[in-house]
């Protein structure tokens, strides 16, 4: 008898986000991102960049959004500064970031491994079934350290704000996010699993057994 493979994923639709608001965040005691900053670099407060209309529009629109998730908080007096950086997609919709270019010099490397990727392409050889999965906003599910909140801190035209979530740009992000996964799926990694920080790839060699291999990132 022929076996739904989408089950899995009707079972367990809790799992999946649709919007920012349906994101879960992972418990700070299973693991959260510290700076580790050297006491002895100098604070450092970027001066405010000019940006278009267009690009201030833009950055303005992700910070409601991130104050109505609770990923942003205002700051006042903060000792490290930095400036947003704005571009546009292929899509023609604009992505922005933080310039973490200061706070990431003053933080000592974390020399975590990542996946090679030429490996991980090799690992896909002669499965029958792939199914490829991304995490929302992944990066953010993950807590910073609340000592490290400020030093987060970046500068638009209504205000200043830090992150209580771990944002992209960070120096060692990739490196605390991959730890994580590997921690989640430890039973699986090069089994039945492969993943590249927040990119995860579930294999079958046989494509009849693929369902219970999907079902296995659930429980």
């Amino acid at each position: 008898m022929h076996r739904d493979r989408s089950q899995p994923l009707k079972k367990n639709l809790h799992a999946f986000a649709w919007a920012a608001e349906d994101m879960p965040e992972i418990d700070i005691n299973i693991t959260c991102h510290e700076l580790n900053i050297d006491p002895t670099f100098k604070p450092v407060k970027q001066k405010r960049r000019k940006l278009g209309p267009k690009r201030t529009t833009a950055v303005n629109d992700k910070v409601k959004k991130l104050l109505k998730v609770g990923s942003i908080t205002e700051v006042r007096y903060p000792d490290w500064l930095s400036n947003p950086v704005v571009g546009k997609k292929k899509n023609g919709k604009w992505r922005g970031c933080i310039c973490f270019t200061d706070p990431n010099k003053a933080c000592p490397k974390d020399s975590f491994p990542l996946s090679h990727i030429d490996r991980l392409v090799e690992a896909t050889v002669g499965n029958e079934l792939l199914s490829f999965m991304d995490a929302f906003s992944g990066y953010n599910q993950i807590m910073m350290n609340p000592d490290d909140h400020e030093k987060t801190t970046f500068i638009t035209d209504r205000g200043t704000y830090c992150y209580k979530v771990m944002p992209f740009g960070l120096r060692n992000a990739g490196a605390t996010y991959q730890r994580l996964v590997n921690q989640m799926f430890s039973e699986q990694l090069g089994k039945t699993i492969e993943v590249y920080i927040d990119d995860m790839l579930v294999k079958s060699l046989h494509a009849e057994d693929h369902v219970s291999h999907l079902e296995e990132c659930f429980t």
